[in-house]
């Protein structure tokens, strides 16, 4: 049987030429002489029926066809990378830090009950966690992912949604019993309502609601407005001193003791998604890829 691939070599030398520069570079880096680098370009041109190089006494410079195959090329070893560093993953034990940042409600409420199983697991993973509601720079700050809320502009990073989280208006029975009960949309202007001043606009966000099978934003206004910790809104309403809208996984349990009451439950239906980002072309530990399996 011939083997298919044993030019691999030749294609390692031309990535090696293009990362550094040339062929005298490349040559102190692999221990050879730039004389059996250029022959193996040589062979590796004459294989593809392309030239891929320019090469003059100053510099080297790609074709259009050499561009294209170096990017693939990349691509086909970093496929190759990750396939060895999964198979010697299944082997050893996962080590190494792990740095991931989410915000206040998924990092509360959804995180623990994901990371519970996957540290017992790798007990030998350093973990750190760090909760914020500001959008942290992967890359600037040195983070393997993040958890992001919302519809995501087009950053460059990879995103993986985790779920669309459903949205609950409640409130305490102590306030509703001050106040009543409001039994339309229109009946919330009359009420204490708790918004979330939003840390990327410094505007109060808006309450979302499902009307039929229209879409409403509605705008809250309060003589007392939270910020920086959306959790802040859910534990004033829980002591009686209005009605906030949250997720539906933080207030579950509040609802089903009676500490809290869903009201208006005819306008829900709406969501928010919580997805998982991460930088595209950064090299992730094994640990990290194995964690990014498991939360998406």
């Amino acid at each position: 049987m011939s083997r298919s691939f044993e030019y691999l070599g030749d294609v390692e030398v031309f990535l090696a030429v293009m990362e550094h520069g040339s062929f005298t570079a490349a040559a102190v880096a692999l221990s050879t002489t730039a004389s059996v680098l250029s022959r193996a370009v040589g062979r590796l041109e004459a294989r593809l029926g392309q030239q891929l190089m320019r090469r003059t006494t100053r510099r080297i410079g790609l074709t259009d066809a050499g561009r294209r195959y170096l990017d693939q090329a990349r691509s086909a070893f970093d496929l190759l990378k990750e396939a060895e560093q999964e198979a010697q993953s299944q082997s050893a034990a996962l080590s190494g830090r792990v740095r991931i940042s989410a915000p206040t409600t998924f990092g509360h409420f959804r995180l623990p009950e994901l990371l519970k199983p996957f540290l017992a697991r790798h007990p030998d993973v350093r973990l750190e966690l760090n909760i914020t509601n500001r959008n942290v720079d992967l890359v600037a700050e040195g983070f393997d992912m993040a958890i992001r809320l919302g519809n995501l502009p087009d950053s460059g990073l990879v995103a993986r949604k985790l779920e669309d989280a459903g949205l609950r208006l409640v409130a305490a029975p102590d306030y509703l019993n001050r106040a009543g009960v409001p039994k339309k949309l229109d009946d919330l202007a009359k009420h204490v309502c708790l918004p979330f001043v939003l840390p990327s606009t410094g505007k109060l966000g808006t309450w979302s609601f499902r009307i039929g099978d229209q879409d409403v934003e509605w705008q809250p206004a309060s003589v007392l407005e939270v910020s920086d910790d959306v959790l802040g809104t859910v534990s004033m309403a829980e002591q009686g001193i209005g009605i906030c809208q949250t997720y539906d996984f933080i207030v579950r349990e509040r609802l089903a003791s009676g500490k809290l009451v869903e009201l208006l439950p005819g306008l829900n239906g709406r969501t928010r998604p919580f997805s998982l980002v991460y930088a595209p072309h950064r090299h992730q530990s094994a640990a990290a890829r194995a964690l990014i399996k498991v939360l998406a």
